[in-house]
């Protein structure tokens, strides 16, 4: 009889609640529509491709590389080559991809939490090793605040992982990771780092692509689920030495990106220009919340991705729940007293800031119910 791997026992399934209210600001999604013009040249673009749709699509999406290679190159300074770039179902495709090629049995992977959730799931379904570095001061617990060189060194020393992920900007903080430090990773680390930039068009900060030169183990994982708007297109890419990308294509399935995602992937970068003019308003509103937050009496920790993260609520899950209650959907992502926004829309945002005004006022100035610790009753909720 057929039995679930041991290691796999008991684990959760990785997953945003799907609770269909009107103001959804939980999965740190684009919440635009693609604009009109994009969306119908990709359209068209799709249904050239549709008769094609009997072969099998180009196994190495040499025409999509190109175009990130170019973007990458403008956006950072840095001249790539499509070599340098690996593409994939998303960027969590590529983590999956790159522990299955570089770590696996008897390997360790490093991440440093609070961070995105999915590493340590994606570490566990190609059987690697997953290890949380510990916090910053002992018996803190889990810091939102940035991460320091010198828990990156302490940990990489101790520990000796194939694989260390650095997150930047880090989610669920929003804080960013400075090139001293990820340059500080790539001396100590005995293997690969990998820098997960899935919000970096969020930031003005400096992209670790401008480290490849002078680092060859360090890879720079991107998305175009975010600030492309594609997240239903699933693109996620990968920038490093062309050596170490060929490794990957021993663990792809083949033809593993379809040709109606590639497509419009190209589409939307042929239109970088006016896919790229919603990353100012996700911006802007995203320095709303900072601002309107604050204005609450809330913490506000970094400052650089599409989301934000805030503090000092006395029950993180009742006020989760009375927000619901209200129509608006948040992220509890289990760190106690805190709970992460996306930024939305004009209105989106006036609605969530509205809500919480009316929570905490209610609560006499800070947010409903007691201790957040272990206050949360559904594992749904978190990052």
């Amino acid at each position: 009889m057929s039995r679930l791997r041991d290691d796999l026992v008991g684990r959760a399934v990785y997953g945003a609640p799907e609770v269909f209210v009107p103001v959804r600001l939980n999965t740190n999604e684009s919440p635009f529509p693609l604009p009109p013009s994009v969306a119908e040249a990709i359209a068209a673009a799709l249904i050239d491709r549709v008769p094609t749709l009997n072969r099998y699509p180009d196994r190495e999406a040499t025409g999509l590389r190109v175009a990130l290679a170019q973007y990458v190159t403008e956006r950072t300074g840095v001249a790539v080559s499509a070599a340098s770039v690996w593409v994939a179902n998303g960027s969590n495709e590529i983590f999956s991809q790159l522990f299955a090629a570089y770590a696996g049995p008897g390997r360790r992977v490093l991440g440093f939490p609070p961070s995105y959730s999915m590493h340590p799931l994606l570490a566990s379904a190609t059987a690697s090793g997953w290890i949380d570095a510990e916090p910053e001061l002992s018996g803190h617990g889990l810091d939102p605040r940035p991460l320091t060189r010198g828990r990156v060194e302490r940990a990489l020393r101790r520990h000796q992982p194939e694989i260390v992920v650095l997150v930047s900007p880090n989610n669920p903080t929003g804080a960013g990771v400075d090139l001293a430090t990820v340059a500080a990773a790539c001396e100590e680390a005995p293997g690969l780092v990998i820098v997960d930039e899935a919000y970096a068009e969020f930031t003005d900060a400096p992209s670790a692509v401008t480290l490849l030169a002078d680092y060859p183990r360090l890879l720079v994982s991107r998305t175009m689920s975010k600030a492309f708007g594609l997240a239903g297109a699933r693109v996620g890419y990968l920038i490093g030495d062309a050596e170490l990308l060929a490794g990957i294509r021993l663990v792809r399935l083949p033809y593993h990106l379809s040709t109606l995602n590639q497509c419009a992937a190209e589409v939307a970068l042929a239109h970088r220009g006016a896919m790229l003019e919603m990353v100012s308003e996700i911006r802007r509103q995203r320095d709303r919340l900072i601002e309107g937050l604050g204005g609450l009496g809330c913490e506000v920790y970094g400052r650089d991705a599409n989301f934000v993260l805030f503090g000092g609520l006395a029950d993180s899950g009742a006020t989760w729940q009375a927000l619901v209650d209200r129509g608006v959907l948040v992220r509890d992502v289990g760190l106690p007293g805190t709970l992460r926004v996306t930024a939305g829309t004009d209105a989106e945002t006036s609605a969530f800031l509205s809500a919480l005004a009316e929570i905490l006022a209610l609560a006499g100035g800070d947010a409903a119910g007691s201790d957040a610790a272990g206050s949360d009753s559904g594992e749904g909720r978190r990052l």
